[in-house]
């Protein structure tokens, strides 16, 4: 039986990466105008977030997919940074909710760390 962060995690992270697909324009408008390519970006984040998820639940696999989520929450805290620092251009989300997304970014890799060290129960 998987224990919950594992299962938090692996649903997070696959939903988040499909959305990565779905809100293509949506998440390219976040990315730091100083990094080139935004579609690219988001499109390899997602394929990366799908597989960590994915391998999150696998008992072989879970270390290292958490490493790899981990370092991918680090990649994109820049979005989370340039969204906070530029509220403006982010009218639809409230600007406590960009704020609140730097501080939880931390609690994210949190689960994800409690995630990788999971064993079946």
């Amino acid at each position: 039986m998987l224990r919950i962060p594992v299962i938090i995690v692996a649903i997070f992270f696959v939903g988040a990466g499909i959305l990565h697909f779905v809100l293509l324009d949506f998440f390219s408008s976040i990315v730091p105008p100083y990094l080139s390519n935004p579609d690219a970006l988001v499109k390899i984040s997602g394929v990366f977030e799908i597989m960590g998820g994915l391998g999150i639940l696998f008992e072989r696999t879970r270390k290292w997919a958490a490493y790899g989520l981990i370092a991918l929450c680090v990649a994109v805290l820049p979005a989370n940074i340039h969204m906070a620092m530029n509220p403006e251009q982010f009218a639809d989300i409230p600007v406590l909710l960009l704020y609140l997304r730097l501080p939880l970014q931390a609690l994210v890799i949190w689960v994800i760390w409690k995630a990788g060290r999971s064993r079946h129960a």
